[in-house]
């Protein structure tokens, strides 16, 4: 118990007109085993009742007038106090325990610098649920582990240690729009950072960027465009190779330690 004393925690959620699904999200932070010490609401040009609806739960408004997933996360990751850095969508819903699970896992492990897990969708029909939990999802985590060597991360359920982004920061793509944030993000971890996709860790998802062709479509191209731009400036298995080489230096390390 004593790292859920020591540790901050910031839940930054990125919003763009999104009032009615962000008081849903909010309702379920405040009934937390442990509550959040700081909630940022990044509002990314929001016409609707979004600013109104974060005051009202008392969280702190950070606007981002550059429109954008990622340059609102960033906006909010730079913002927020918290020593851990616990990210949702507007339309995410964490359980209960959500918050509590998160400090427990980064205090019982110090060489654990960012935290995931997936999604289960909820509004649709059974069949867009599936899809986008296995072939979606699940086809994401799968090639995303195999292309990089490491685990990875899943925006609308994602933390990670404030030490984490400052080392990062200036390494992403933080000011484009049509690119996914979580890829970029997952590509640039330095290969020295400790990685974990917790299965278990799982947060309410809405699946209505699936409910339309268009929707799930422009999700592709950005995932491609994501993987092409990074690509281009340094091929991805370079970076593999990195990270595999550090991990057996680390364990020849601690091989020799042992001996």
């Amino acid at each position: 118990m004593l790292g859920i004393a020591m540790l901050r925690v910031s839940v930054v959620i990125p919003a763009l007109n999104d009032a009615v699904m962000l008081d849903q999200c909010l309702t379920a932070l405040a009934v937390q085993s442990r509550p959040a010490d700081e909630i940022v609401v990044v509002d990314n040009g929001s016409t609707d009742d979004t600013a109104d609806v974060a005051r009202r739960f008392g969280a702190r408004v950070v606007p981002e007038p550059l429109r954008g997933i990622f340059p609102a996360t960033a906006a909010g990751f730079d913002a927020a106090t918290g020593d851990l850095l616990a990210r949702l969508d507007a339309d995410s819903v964490p359980s209960t325990d959500w918050i509590e699970r998160i400090v427990d896992a980064f205090d019982e492990n110090p060489a654990l610098d960012l935290l995931s897990g997936p999604g289960d969708f909820y509004g649709s029909n059974r069949v867009v649920h599936w899809l986008a939990e296995n072939l979606y999802i699940g086809g994401y985590i799968w090639f995303v582990g195999a292309l990089l060597g490491h685990a990875p991360l899943f925006g609308s359920n994602l933390a990670l240690r404030s030490s984490a982004w400052r080392r990062l920061r200036t390494e992403v793509h933080r000011d484009l729009r049509e690119i996914h944030d979580d890829l970029d993000l997952a590509i640039h971890v330095a290969p020295d950072m400790g990685v974990r996709f917790d299965p278990t860790l799982r947060v309410g998802v809405s699946a209505r960027p699936f409910a339309s062709f268009a929707g799930f479509q422009r999700r592709i191209e950005w995932a491609f465009g994501t993987l092409g731009l990074n690509w281009r400036e340094r091929s991805l298995l370079d970076r593999r190779a990195e990270r595999r080489r550090v991990e057996r230096g680390e364990q020849t390390q601690a091989d020799g330690a042992l001996s």
